[in-house]
């Protein structure tokens, strides 16, 4: 007689064992597969052992065979300790790592009493307990999902503030001030009201931002009147208090890529106008550059261009440029305008050519048009036009993005580029490896050189210097101040310089950086890191850092990081295998900007944590250069270099970036001890997701940003360049979240704030045409305040 106790279960409940056990082991199949290749690769054992457990637990659960429930037991232990080895309490790092295997636990625990004997009765408890431990964990997870982890918390211990600057100041140019400061002396709108904001008012332009259009305007304000401008470059004038147009003008402007106006300048000539009869036209003016490469000046009254100034209004920036093809200079940040002067540089075509257009910076009267002067990198013997039939050194770093001044110390400070392209450097000159992606600083008078600074050696990474300048008198520990400059970079480094002079206020050391370089070019031994400052999304990636919203695709991922090179920051990029590129060439920090509070000396950044990978592609393999794709992304030809280039964002098969979240955040930097006071991750999965599929879900894990912060005098920082589609108040002393407000479309401008000298109120101002690669796209400008009377 055969003993019961060695029966398998009852055949009626065999079938969802069985189907147990098939899912066991589809799951653990790829892993095994996976893990082999990632062992081969020198990778974590991890998955070729768990997928084996998998595997051979399915089969025992097929087979009816209560072995299977212990091996999986003994699988779940396993993970619980490899994964808290990897990545200790790191909550979305063990998202991928625990949640699939808590749901299988689930499964198992309310399948356990299928697997008991016959002749056994009851039992049943500790299998339903570990069900419930599994959904308390599931539960807990749900619930920190939809919490914010924050890098850095506040400590509790709020700085001390001095008193605000009186209020009235017009937001006149694109960083608020010549300083770029992007601080408002306002403390109307503050922690105790912000709940309160509502729209005010909405204008539509009428120019959705469509085919390749980005909206990334900044609006200007002067006394009663708004002026903004759109990615063709129409302009427009509102009433500061109603959103009601006064004026709007087309300049017809086109250009077959990158179209984008970040903002418009202005320029008061009453001082030089003061014998033109009353009611003259074009006392005051607006300024604006176009992605065709044409300098303009408007009435800001009227909006009618300006005789006296250039042709007509106009002045020809392609004027000493040689051949410029289409879409290959233009103009897309605000020009600057100092004193009687307006600053211009030029955007080039990444990563076409050698020789592409010069990087030549030129000062033209800002009453009549005429050029000042030319800082031209490559040839500083032209000081003004280049010789008859010449032009302005052609493939030199350009100036694509805002200056800053000081006007006390009559100096310019620019933000340079590369030379063309990118990710080749062998041909590049004497005056292009000392100026690439560096601060210069120019007599604002003469435009000569006063100094230099470089951020980045031999750039073959895009590293320009997108960043726009910020000035701020630090604290200097001794009860004083010095006169700082403070740049952020797409590495993640902060410089903080004094602007005098260019030298650094906190420590910067030359670091032996990865060699290697593809054979005709070579690397700098060394890179600077501003080791005084705190570094923003610089940490190392190592396997570990791999992530994905699933076991397969944090696999796959952890595969594609071990076929790359990867040895850290500026790892060469060559030909034989893809090359990790991190921190990636959108940053760090990019054109947005920084902004300081000078209340309590605190620096308030937003960043991005986006790698790529690249590529060179010898020239006897490359496509044909009309097939390249966009400027950042896929195949660029570099001609007249051995080598062009692929390169893309890494992605998991699933759209979800192969690294660990947060993908952006918030940061202030306390000035006074140089340390990070709070780091908090921005934006939520609401409005995007897995395969570009909107969640509808407000986890806050992190997203990339664009543009930058607003701060106020109030204590708030004002934010908008997030993925999903609202403006922002966060508590400068913690950065907790006090209210946001929801856009039609998504952000990717800085907002702005004035006082409307009509009725004092306070107005928050955000552009917005739709976040960075989001299908949904507008034409809005929406204005909020505090409810009247309040």
């Amino acid at each position: 007689m055969t003993d019961p106790a060695s029966l398998p279960p009852r055949r009626g409940r065999s079938l969802p064992l069985s189907i147990f056990g098939i899912v066991l082991a589809l799951v653990g199949l790829p892993l095994v597969i996976g893990g082999a290749r990632l062992i081969s690769l020198g990778g974590s054992w991890y998955y070729l052992i768990a997928g084996l457990g998998l595997v051979l637990s399915g089969l025992m659960y097929a087979g009816r065979r209560r072995a299977g429930a212990w091996l999986y037991a003994l699988v779940f232990i396993g993970t619980l300790l490899w994964a808290f080895w990897e990545v200790g309490l790191d909550f979305w790092q063990l998202v991928p790592r625990l949640v699939g295997v808590i749901v299988l636990a689930l499964a198992a625990a309310l399948l356990h009493p299928l697997l008991r004997r016959p002749d056994r009765a009851g039992g049943n408890t500790p299998a339903f307990t570990v069900a419930g431990l599994m959904v308390l964990a599931l539960a807990g997870f749900g619930v920190l999902m939809f919490q914010p982890h924050f890098t850095v918390r506040a400590t509790g211990d709020m700085p001390s503030a001095v008193p605000a600057a009186a209020s009235g100041r017009d937001w006149q140019y694109y960083g608020g001030d010549a300083a770029g400061t992007r601080y408002a002396p306002f403390t109307q709108i503050d922690k105790s009201n912000v709940g309160t904001l509502q729209v005010a008012w909405t204008f539509r332009t009428g120019e959705p931002a469509i085919n390749g259009a980005e909206d990334q305007n900044t609006p200007i304000q002067v006394g009663d009147t708004v002026y903004l401008c759109t990615p063709h470059n129409q302009v427009f004038a509102l009433d500061a208090e109603t959103g009601e147009q006064r004026w709007k003008f087309d300049p017809k402007a086109s250009s077959p890529v990158w179209q984008r106006c970040r903002g418009v300048g202005y320029y008061d000539a009453g001082a030089s106008m003061q014998n033109a009869p009353a009611g003259a036209a074009c006392r005051q003016r607006i300024v604006l550059s176009t992605i065709d490469a044409r300098l303009i000046q408007l009435d800001a009254r009227t909006g009618r261009p300006c005789a006296e100034f250039g042709n007509g209004g106009t002045v020809d920036l392609k004027a000493g440029m040689g051949e410029v093809k289409p879409g290959y200079y233009f103009q897309t940040s605000a020009p600057t305008v100092a004193r009687d002067l307006i600053i211009i540089g030029g955007w080039v075509y990444d990563n076409r050519a050698v020789d592409e257009p010069s990087g030549a910076v030129r000062a033209f009267s800002a009453r009549t048009g005429e050029l000042v002067w030319a800082w031209d990198l490559g040839n500083p013997a032209i000081v003004k036009e280049p010789p008859a039939g010449g032009s302005y050194t052609r493939g030199t770093p350009n100036v694509w993005s805002t200056p800053a001044y000081d006007d006390q110390l009559g100096l310019l400070y620019l933000p340079t580029g590369n030379a063309p392209p990118d990710f080749w450097g062998a041909h590049r000159s004497k005056a292009a490896e000392e100026y690439s992606s560096s601060i210069v600083a120019l007599d604002i008078e003469t435009g000569r050189e006063r100094w230099k600074f470089q951020t980045t050696h031999h750039d073959l990474w895009d590293y320009d210097v997108g960043t726009p300048p910020t000035l701020y008198d630090v604290p200097d520990g001794k009860g004083g101040t010095v006169p700082a400059l403070i740049q952020g970079t797409k590495r993640g480094q902060i410089f903080l310089l004094d602007r005098r002079d260019g030298t650094p206020l906190a420590e910067v050391k030359e670091v032996p950086v990865p060699q290697g370089a593809q054979e005709g070019d070579w690397t700098s031994p060394t890179q600077p890191y501003s080791v005084g400052m705190p570094g923003i999304g610089t940490k190392p990636f190592t396997e570990a850092s791999m992530w994905g919203a699933t076991f397969f695709d944090q696999l796959w991922c952890r595969i594609e990081f071990r076929k790359m090179r990867y040895e850290g920051d500026f790892t060469p990029i060559r030909s034989d295998r893809r090359t990790l590129i991190f921190p990636g060439y959108y940053g760090g920090m990019n054109w947005g900007g920084l902004s300081v509070v000078p209340t309590v000396d605190y620096l308030v950044i937003n960043d991005i944590r986006m790698p790529q990978w690249g590529r060179l592609i010898p020239r006897q393999e490359t496509p044909d250069p009309a097939q390249a794709a966009s400027v950042h992304e896929g195949y660029a030809p570099q001609e007249g270099t051995p080598y062009g280039i692929s390169k893309n964002g890494f992605m998991s098969p699933l759209g979800v970036p192969c690294h660990a979240p947060p993908y952006g955040t918030m940061t202030a930097i306390d000035l006074k001890t140089r340390q990070i006071a709070w780091q908090a991750p921005i934006s939520t999965l609401e409005d995007t997701g897995p395969l570009g599929i909107k969640t509808g879900l407000r986890i806050p894990i992190g997203m990339p940003t664009l543009g930058g912060p607003l701060t106020t005098a109030s204590g708030l920082v004002f934010y908008a360049g997030t993925q999903d589609y609202y403006l922002r108040a966060l508590d400068l002393y913690t950065g907790k979240e006090l209210w946001k407000g929801r856009l039609p479309v998504g952000a990717q401008a800085t907002p702005m704030t004035y006082v409307s000298p009509e009725s004092g109120r306070q107005f928050v101002v955000i552009s917005a045409g739709g976040a960075r690669q989001s299908p949904d796209r507008g034409d809005y400008v929406v204005a909020y305040a505090l409810p009247k009377g309040r």
